[in-house]
């Protein structure tokens, strides 16, 4: 098993925004200073320091409420914020996700130049002892720092470059061109794929392929503005598609066999996943933790013969999924849809079960008595719909669809951790997964269709399209005759023909075909905003399937800047240069 790396966080002094609130060694903050990173106990733990950086966002609120809240995919639930949802006038500059994701993604940019600016010229005695562990090191920064301005360009637009790193408080910045912005993301990236690893002995640490991914990304990114100026190149699409391939090819990774173990509780470890933000058991070093098991989950505790344990998660009903969502799928062939939603739940508190009435038991001698009993069927929630008559004779809770509400909805999967220390607890401890195979599969697919090889782009689509198929002599779930209308003497057989697209399919809209693929298979991955920005689709889609962002106009592709930084800025400019569109 590889080692963990339990990231801490070094430096908390950059752009005159950014406080400290935790410091995880026993170093206190106050004692970090400038000559700290001239040791090399200092300069590891500020290389640390920046993998911290991705903790933070990627395991709380703020990853779905830039990556998921307010698309076609996702919207609100009953509980929570909504202004990222609804695109209201809460989704402002003083908003405090708005102003702490920029200063989260500031800071590992920061300490990340001082790392990379520093380490050359450490003397090398128990740690940095090779130049080639120095080039590693420094690639490693290379690649986190792109990762950040991919993030923040892509959210925020025209942002600073930071030319070095400071120990001291700065505040005189300037935005620089989104063209510019991908040019140094680009090139940070190139040397991080030239100099890193295929693989590293700590787990969690970049890698040659998790910069090839990355890369590939970028570059279809950029490939991708027709109506922006993100400086695109006419290499671009080759270079995506052949970093992707890259990936592909390498030893280093294979696809999950099954969709559903990809995210299958104590296998994020496994050979589909090029990087992930991994989090600790230890509570000294977890600090707030993987929260993501909180924010996908319906009301399930609310309904009679259950409580909230462990395993079902804590419910903070903050995301459910569109109805698009749910009918991007051909749900009786793709097993994506029912791998990655939970829809039942088992009683598990036999003091609250419902009662028969004499209007609805199925016979008059189970008037009066419990509709079931524990570890029996207590919510069933299904896509399908059904009227009140219906739903009042099901010996069990049933919320059809046309019941959904904030509280009740298909409950997203992949995050449920049942290794939580308590019921109430909201710190987890699962690896957050970044960067995957299956993925990589559809940007090389992408690539090549935007290039005009459709065949090329289908035959990478269908390796991800066979895998969610459903295999010969594989079980499907009961909903495939009771719900889909599938045959029950089809229960065991392959759909994997039906699963296939042609050239033709791809070549139709490639567009839209890319974004329906990436709905289904990177479901509730936070990709989905950024997505609609690259493919310049957001306010269109958001229109069409959300119905509760009715306040999207075209400005909301891009976050306001933190009005926080302008304020502080020594030397501002107009606060039509300093802020965007819509938000001043």
């Amino acid at each position: 098993m590889k080692n963990r790396i339990l990231y801490v966080m070094a430096t908390c002094t950059l752009l005159g925004l950014m406080s400290c609130k935790k410091y995880l060694q026993e170093k206190m903050v106050s004692e970090v200073t400038y000559p700290h990173y001239d040791t090399e106990e200092g300069l590891e733990s500020a290389v640390t320091a920046v993998y911290s950086q991705l903790r933070s966002p990627l395991g709380s609120e703020q990853i779905f409420s830039f990556g998921d809240f307010g698309t076609d995919t996702y919207t609100e639930g009953q509980d929570g914020g909504k202004n990222f949802n609804r695109y209201n006038s809460g989704l402002s500059p003083t908003q405090g996700m708005i102003s702490g994701y920029w200063q989260t993604l500031y800071r590992g940019i920061n300490t990340a130049n001082i790392c990379i600016e520093r380490i050359p010229g450490i003397p090398g005695k128990k740690i940095f002892t090779s130049d080639q562990f120095k080039r590693e090191r420094i690639a490693e920064m290379r690649f986190l720092r792109a990762y950040f301005y991919f993030v923040l360009v892509q959210s925020y637009g025209r942002v600073p470059i930071l030319p070095k790193g400071y120990i001291e408080v700065v505040t005189d910045f300037k935005r620089a061109a989104v063209k510019d912005v991908y040019k140094h993301i680009i090139s940070d990236l190139r040397t991080a794929v030239d100099s890193l690893p295929v693989s590293q002995t700590d787990g969690g640490r970049a890698t040659k392929g998790a910069a090839q991914h990355l890369l590939s990304k970028v570059y279809l990114t950029r490939a991708s503005a027709v109506a922006e100026d993100r400086g695109k190149q006419p290499t671009d699409l080759d270079s995506a598609a052949y970093l992707a391939e890259q990936v592909i090819a390498s030893p280093e990774y294979a696809l999950e066999k099954d969709y559903a173990s990809i995210f299958r509780f104590g296998n994020e470890r496994n050979d589909e996943v090029i990087f992930a933000v991994q989090f600790a058991k230890d509570p000294i070093y977890n600090g707030d933790g993987n929260q993501m098991h909180l924010f996908y989950i319906m009301y399930y505790d609310n309904h009679g013969g259950m409580m909230r344990d462990i395993a079902n998660g804590r419910a903070y009903r903050r995301l459910r999924p569109t109805n698009y969502q749910i009918d991007v799928y051909n749900r009786k062939t793709d097993s994506r849809f029912y791998k990655s939603y939970k829809m039942t739940w088992i009683c598990n508190n036999p003091n609250n079960i419902p009662i028969w009435d004499a209007a609805n038991a199925p016979s008059p001698d189970l008037v009066g008595k419990p509709k079931f009993k524990l570890k029996d069927t207590a919510v069933y929630v299904t896509v399908s719909n059904g009227t009140d008559a219906q739903i009042a004779k099901k010996p069990y809770t049933w919320i059809p669809r046309n019941k959904f509400t904030g509280n009740n909805y298909p409950t997203l999967n992949k995050y449920l951790d049942p290794g939580r220390a308590d019921l109430a607890a909201t710190v987890g401890n699962r690896d957050y997964v970044l960067m995957r195979l299956g993925e990589t599969y559809l940007l090389a697919a992408e690539a090549y269709a935007r290039k005009g090889e459709y065949q090329k782009a289908a035959d990478l689509v269908n390796v991800v399209r066979k895998r969610a198929a459903y295999k010969e002599g594989e079980i499907k779930p009961k909903e495939f005759w009771t719900v889909e209308g599938g045959n029950i003497a089809d229960i065991a057989k392959s759909t994997e023909t039906d699963m296939q697209v042609t050239a033709a399919n791809i070549s139709a809209n490639v567009i839209n075909f890319f974004l329906d693929e990436r709905a289904r298979e990177l479901n509730g991955e936070c990709w989905r905003w950024y997505d609609l920005v690259r493919m310049e689709k957001l306010v269109e889609r958001v229109k069409q399937y959300n119905s509760s962002a009715s306040g999207i106009r075209e400005y909301h592709k891009l976050r306001p800047i933190p009005l926080q930084h302008i304020e502080r800025l020594t030397n501002p400019g107009p606060l039509s240069e300093e802020q965007n569109e819509g938000y001043y």
